[in-house]
């Protein structure tokens, strides 16, 4: 691979249980950029592959097993008799747990003579940090290894793993790790061998959950695609569970693998809001993870400020090389996340959060009312920009450096104030009054009235109109022009009260045409913009959270309608992707194309991605 590019994930097979992944071919070797054992933020290995006297198992099925164990089935025919029909075959069946992988290997025989051979395993250490596999960059760290007999141990730095296998020998042979396994095999006779690798990083800052979820939600009824979606999400939910070691009992959704298996406020907090209707402890736990993290200073190099929800946490600062962009270990520079706590909580209290849980929440939620005011103060919307020059310089969901544009195609220019921020600060104030006087405190009525006038402002200042129709623009820009690409943005503000019913409507006609809809869900931008590309980001590609979210609101205006036509796009896109959900995929139309297009380097699973499964559900059921 070039130095300097992003791996491309699309075709690659993964195994997970947070923070611990496995990255491969579909044969089950471990040879392409991406591809590797990592565990946190670090890649640990960066090379697996078996040879059988010198050759490849040749590849013929890979088969998933849920989120944690995949087999591989091959055949060797480099020792195999000369018949057609395939008479030895090779089956690995990997499973990853909490910072361990661990293989069987079975080796079976047909043939009529005795077949003797030698296998190989050989493994590449890596140490390489994530954000330098990411970038393209990854370079394997200098590393030593102890070997003895059929174990070994391999160190960096603070960091290792150990090898083990219950049979055959490691040696190190041009910087890797080789096990040599001899077997002699009669005809009908199989042989297996079981091996393991164990890492160790004593600077991770975050754990595998304490004990399985346990989810599960009725589908008896439904269309059959919606209901494998729904089993696969939950199971991948499930893997992507994390914790902090300082509260090992509030779990938290990572935002998705490879790159992101750690806490992001706004992915976490819509990820838990979307689980609402199966599980209100997981919203609960995030709810209170954040709240501990929640700014208490201002401090323009984090961008933290007193009340405001963290953007995202890791063990070091998070580099993009080629980007210029450097984020601290604890982040805060996100517009959305502050109002989309407080949704959560309202959300979560009307669901069924007990009551004390919220009361001890009471302060923080204050707090978070505090800075949506502060942060609308100035110009009376909340607005972001980057305070120093190192970080992101988007700071909405969309946060790519070109996500917001003019139709025209020029790049806006900030302070950026969103619309969809609005959005949520209106729901947030509002149901956040809802909430204080449910629980006997006298300020509920001054956060509804501050939602009505942040509602007199947005109506008067955000719309706009151009050849496709009168809708909300994407955002305002530094001189407070409206700039007016059409874009699933809007479809965040349906059902938040910020627009009135009549509104909600035209939104929602525009949302499934022609230039939005791709059929396989909502595309980002039009593809009549200027800046329009089906593989673009966040200017064109279509996210199935972002559409799942758009067809809530949908729903929650009463355009049903309309939000099944969504829903269906989804489903389709589910189908394609064998009903695990990309983080995004391309927005060609259904018309162009009959299956899906990858956005070759998207994440799998992401955990909204994955929740949109049950936002569906309940759309499709009428909650």
């Amino acid at each position: 691979m070039t130095p300097g590019r992003q791996p491309f994930l699309h075709d690659a097979v993964i195994a997970l249980h947070a923070p611990t992944q496995a990255w491969s071919r579909p044969d089950g070797a471990m040879t392409a950029p991406i591809d590797g054992l990592f565990h946190g933020d670090r890649r640990f290995a960066r090379g697996l592959r078996i040879e059988v006297e010198g050759e490849a198992p040749e590849a013929i099925a890979t088969s998933g097993r849920g989120a944690r164990t995949v087999v591989f089935d091959a055949v060797l025919r480099g020792v195999d008799d000369p018949t057609p029909d395939p008479h030895l075959r090779l089956g690995r069946e990997r499973h990853v747990g909490d910072g361990v992988l661990a293989e069987s290997v079975t080796v079976a025989s047909v043939v009529d003579a005795e077949v003797s051979a030698v296998l190989r395993l050989i493994v590449e250490p890596d140490f390489a940090p994530l954000q330098e596999v990411k970038s393209g960059h990854g370079k394997a760290a200098a590393w030593t290894a102890d070997v003895d007999g059929a174990s070994a141990v391999v160190a960096a730095g603070d960091a290792s793993f150990a090898m083990t296998a219950d049979a055959g020998t490691w040696s190190i042979e041009d910087g890797a790790l080789v096990l040599e396994w001899p077997f002699a095999l009669s005809r009908g006779e199989s042989a297996v061998l079981h091996w393991d690798m164990k890492v160790s990083d004593p600077g991770l800052v975050v754990q595998a959950a304490a004990a399985p979820a346990g989810w599960s939600i009725d589908t008896t009824g439904i269309d059959g695609r919606l209901a494998r979606w729904t089993a696969t999400a939950l199971d991948d939910l499930d893997a992507l569970r994390l914790a902090f070691p300082s509260s090992p009992g509030d779990d938290f959704l990572a935002a998705g693998a490879p790159w992101f298996f750690t806490l992001f406020g706004r992915d976490s907090l819509w990820a838990a809001r979307m689980m609402l209707p199966v599980d209100v402890k997981i919203a609960a736990s995030t709810l209170r993870v954040l709240a501990r993290l929640q700014g208490k200073t201002d401090d323009a190099e984090t961008e933290e400020e007193p009340g405001k929800i963290a953007h995202e946490l890791r063990a070091t600062a998070f580099r993009m090389p080629g980007e210029d962009i450097t984020l601290p270990p604890l982040y805060y520079g996100t517009v959305d996340a502050t109002a989309l706590w407080v949704c959560l909580l309202v959300d979560a209290w009307r669901a069924g959060m007990p009551r004390e849980e919220v009361a001890e929440l009471v302060p923080n939620l204050r707090a978070a009312l505090q800075w949506i005011a502060a942060a609308a103060e100035k110009d009376g919307f909340l607005s972001y920009f980057d305070r120093n020059g190192k970080g992101l310089s988007n700071q909405g969901w969309k946060d790519s450096g070109d996500s917001i544009q003019w139709r025209d195609g020029r790049l806006a220019k900030g302070p950026i104030a969103l619309c969809e921020a609005q959005g949520y600060a209106h729901e947030a104030a509002a149901g956040a009054a809802d909430l204080l006087e449910a629980f006997g405190e006298d300020d509920g009525a001054q956060w509804r009235e501050w939602a009505a006038r942040l509602r007199e402002r947005f109506n008067e200042r955000f719309w706009v109109e151009t050849p496709e129709g009168r809708y909300p623009a994407i955002a305002l820009d530094r001189d407070g022009q409206a700039v007016d690409t059409l874009t699933s943005n809007i479809g965040h503000l349906l059902g938040t009260g910020i627009v009135s019913a009549a509104d909600e409507a035209s939104i929602a006609k525009l949302l499934v045409g022609e230039s939005m809809s791709s059929g396989y869900g909502v595309r980002t931008m039009s593809s009549g913009a200027a800046g329009f590309w089906p593989l673009s980001y966040h200017g064109g590609a279509v996210w199935a959270h972002d559409s799942a979210i758009v067809a809530h609101g949908m729903a929650r205006a009463g355009l049903r309608e309309e939000a099944a036509v969504v829903v269906e796009g989804l489903l389709h896109a589910a189908e394609g992707f064998g009903f695990r959900m990309p983080e995004l995929h391309a927005g060609f139309s259904r018309a162009e194309r009959d299956h899906p297009v990858p956005y070759p380097a998207a994440c799998r699973p992401q955990a909204w991605s994955a929740t949109a499964a049950i936002t569906c559900l309940q759309i499709t059921r009428g909650a």
